[in-house]
């Protein structure tokens, strides 16, 4: 059974939500917050294994809430998917950065809020080639980061994982990354997995940030 804690500041999204979650016979809704602090705090005292999190909430909004839950020991954090009215913005970057798992629209289809908690259940990142483009998008946008020494935790990558890095950067999915260096779809998760590993990060949402953030690929190439 998988726990879930709904945090949004307005009761009819809370309800919704709640109601769609506690008809599914794998889904245990355990509570609800109407603000970040009360998350927080309802999280730590009902241990759910998945937070829905709104970004923008008063007393603290979901991006420092986001930060708190997953700052402490790694037995104790659960899965956060953050909740947006938009499309992207800078609260959903940085709860990305954060260690959110991945971020969902709230007029998502009600299929979608349901398989997107079993995916972040299942320690799974919930970012789809196309939410990874509106990432390349927004670094786009932004100035070219300063040339700097090569951060040495992308030495731990071979040349082939370093391939592949950039491509998830670019927003290509496993089988396009497969189609592109002619390879199993497997040997790409393969790859894929080894690389949020050796770099200690949680999803492909972090992988593209440390791709542009480091100067790995530059915006527009």
């Amino acid at each position: 059974m998988i726990k879930v804690l709904i945090a949004d500041d307005q009761a009819m999204v809370r309800e919704g939500f709640g109601a769609l979650l506690a008809a599914q016979p794998d889904l245990l809704v355990v509570g609800a917050a109407a603000d970040g602090a009360q998350a927080v705090a309802e999280t730590r005292r009902l241990d759910p294994d998945v937070v829905l999190m709104d970004v923008r909430m008063p007393v603290m909004d979901g991006l420092e809430a986001t930060r708190r839950l997953l700052s402490g020991p790694a037995t104790d954090r659960p899965k956060v998917l953050i909740l947006t009215t938009f499309d992207l913005d800078d609260y959903v970057f940085e709860a990305l950065r954060a260690g959110a798992s991945g971020f969902l629209l709230k007029d998502a289809p009600a299929a979608d809020l349901v398989q997107a908690v079993r995916v972040v259940a299942g320690g799974e990142a919930l970012l789809a080639p196309s939410v990874t483009r509106r990432l390349i998008a927004e670094f786009t946008a932004r100035p070219a980061p300063r040339e700097k020494p090569r951060p040495t935790a992308l030495n731990a990558l071979t040349v082939r994982e370093t391939e592949v890095l950039r491509l998830i950067a670019r927003g290509r999915s496993n089988s396009e990354i497969a189609a592109d260096l002619v390879v199993a779809e497997q040997t790409v998760k393969t790859h894929v997995g080894r690389i949020l590993a050796k770099l200690a990060l949680r999803d492909r949402a972090q992988a593209v940030v440390l791709a542009y953030e480091t100067g790995l690929i530059a915006p527009g190439e």
